[in-house]
């Protein structure tokens, strides 16, 4: 029986404390929506840790045993220290993946994967969208069918500043008029990294069966399936020696 992946399901947890309409939503946290959901499928082991927790929860220790970290964060991106950007970056180099929801667009650990601003356009109006899927063949968008809807929502709209994607799974549509890159997937190093639009705190998209069936199947997706024969981030790399010549 092939061993269990190993998922962090990592939050910064300050809305569910001060926001009341967050905290009737989701009122252990929507990391431990998430963990509940994830938790309950055999293949995966999961647990979980906040921002303020020592070393934000992410020990060395910790990210060694982590196969999949998942990352929501909004407030207070920049409380992240920075020992800890520079681990997590290092794990993703070394084949952990990542998967970003919602706001962590503008966490330091995934502009700094990304290398660019990740801006982008946005408005709380609760409005409709949905969420087309535009490559049915990817194993995330697995059992999705043609979209998403979600019937209130926070608006995020193009441009949004991030590198081309290496695939592009989903493209939203909101009822204002405006369109957003809402899921994506990247590689850095032997690290895979998906990024998907939904999970705004005051609205109960970690309670929605597409919604979490996507963060499930991008789960199975980001483990690491490299080399692992292949250097490290971290490893001293000798000079490599000239083949030898064949006859």
């Amino acid at each position: 029986m092939p061993e269990s992946i190993r998922v962090m399901v990592w939050n910064e947890a300050r809305h569910e404390k001060t926001n009341p309409a967050a905290r009737r939503v989701y009122p252990q946290g929507m990391h431990a929506a998430l963990a509940a959901h994830l938790g309950a499928d055999p293949g995966l082991s999961v647990r979980t840790a906040t921002l303020d927790e020592p070393e934000h929860g992410l020990t060395e220790a910790v990210l060694a045993e982590t196969d999949v970290l998942l990352w929501w964060g909004h407030l207070a991106h920049e409380e992240v220290a920075d020992a800890v950007v520079d681990r997590v970056q290092r794990r993703v180099l070394d084949g952990m993946g990542l998967i970003a929801l919602h706001s962590a667009h503008l966490s330091r650990i995934f502009r700094r994967l990304m290398g660019t601003s990740c801006m982008l356009r946005w408005r709380e109006h609760g409005e409709k969208e949905r969420l087309w899927v535009v490559d049915p063949a990817h194993p995330i968008t697995r059992g999705i069918g043609a979209f998403i809807e979600l019937p209130e929502t926070e608006m995020y709209g193009e441009f949004f500043d991030v590198p081309e994607p290496e695939k592009l799974l989903f493209v939203s549509w909101f009822q204002g008029g405006d369109v957003f890159r809402s899921g994506a997937v990247w590689t850095r190093g032997k690290g895979r990294i998906f990024y998907f639009r939904p999970g705004h705190e005051t609205f109960p998209q970690f309670h929605n069966p597409q919604v979490l069936r996507v963060i499930r199947n991008a789960v199975f997706w980001a483990r690491f399936r490299g080399n692992p024969e292949v250097f490290a981030s971290g490893d001293e790399v000798p000079p490599l020696e000239p083949l030898p010549e064949r006859g």
